[in-house]
């Protein structure tokens, strides 16, 4: 690494020459960001580097560092053309939550899919009945551990042309935002987002998921046992409806589609557990759009190697590198 090059430490970022025995860098396991301590420290002269240009940033490194790509490591001289292994960078400093699977769990992704809101680092529920937000604090609190607490506030009614109180449930968290969005396919838009198949887990998470679901768009029915949900994401009513094994016939109209949730649907042995990824995929890819050879005939280069443990890796401006040793 030239001496100039920051690498993402962990508490901020520092220059290469700054790094020294014992400092902790970031690097990725798999999907998840870690923790990797600097045991050795060795610094050499060279008369080039180069520069990799990403969708992301530029930084400079050591023609023969390694770089990783889908198809494995390569040198970063070899690196135009490829995608490299990336994680924001600006974000590893961020709190992180550990979700806690069980009832709460669904209920909470299933009131959020249906009249919550995943800001870019926050999500919310704002709604009229105290008793609804109540559980969902609490819902949002088990299965997350993060504090939340009512508030009460007033909303704008269109149809009655005068404000009305509600209660709203507000936590602030880029990494549980991310996580929502990455359960429902990346857009939490309630017309854009996926089915969030992590409730499938298991029965437990899935009946707390129908629960907060009808809670925040759905009603009981009258003449029989069964919940009624109501949503215009038609693919979203769909993947449920397949799943519970009721009939839906979506609107044609535009409006409003409706789905019959029977309180024995269990009984038609639809349901099959899946197992995905509760924990953030931390990890992306981005483009090599360029790699500069730069070259200094007179004054070379302080080159920093760093020997790393418990994992070899660390990251440059989010980049996933290793050297070789």
């Amino acid at each position: 690494m030239p001496s100039r090059q920051t690498v993402d430490v962990v508490g901020g970022r520092a220059r290469a020459r700054d790094v020294a025995p014992g400092a902790r860098l970031w690097t990725l396991d798999g999907t998840r960001s870690a923790h990797t301590s600097v045991r050795e420290v060795k610094a050499a002269k060279a008369r080039e580097v180069v520069d990799v240009v990403t969708g992301q940033s530029t930084f400079s490194v050591a023609p023969g560092l390694l770089l990783r790509t889908p198809d494995g490591w390569t040198h970063a001289r070899d690196a135009a053309g490829t995608v490299l292994a990336w994680t924001p960078a600006r974000k590893l400093r961020r709190e992180r939550v550990t979700i806690r699977p069980g009832r709460e769990f669904g209920y909470f992704v299933g009131a959020t899919c249906a009249d919550g809101t995943v800001g870019k680092n926050y999500v919310s529920l704002v709604v009229n009945s105290q008793e609804f937000a109540a559980r969902y604090a609490a819902a949002l609190t088990a299965a997350t551990g993060l504090v939340a607490r009512l508030q009460p506030v007033t909303r704008p009614s269109g149809y009655l042309g005068r404000d009305l109180p509600g209660f709203r449930v507000r936590v602030v968290s880029s990494y549980l935002a991310d996580l929502l969005r990455q359960y429902v396919g990346g857009d939490a838009h309630h017309l854009r987002q996926r089915f969030p198949r992590v409730v499938l887990r298991d029965r437990e998470v899935f009946d707390g998921f129908l629960d907060g679901y009808a809670d925040g768009d759905g009603c009981r029915v009258r003449r029989w046992p069964a919940r009624v949900v109501v949503s215009a994401n038609v693919p979203f009513l769909a993947e449920l409806a397949n799943v519970v094994g009721a009939r839906f016939t979506p609107r044609t109209d535009g409006r409003v589609s409706c789905l019959v949730l029977s309180d024995r649907w269990a009984a038609r042995g639809t349901f099959r557990a899946e197992r995905h990824p509760l924990e953030l995929r931390e990890s992306a890819w981005t483009e090599v759009r360029e790699v500069r050879l730069r070259a200094v005939p007179d004054k070379p280069f302080t080159l920093y190697d760093f020997r790393l443990e418990p994992f070899p890796t660390f990251l440059v401006n989010g980049h996933l590198a290793r050297q070789e040793w």
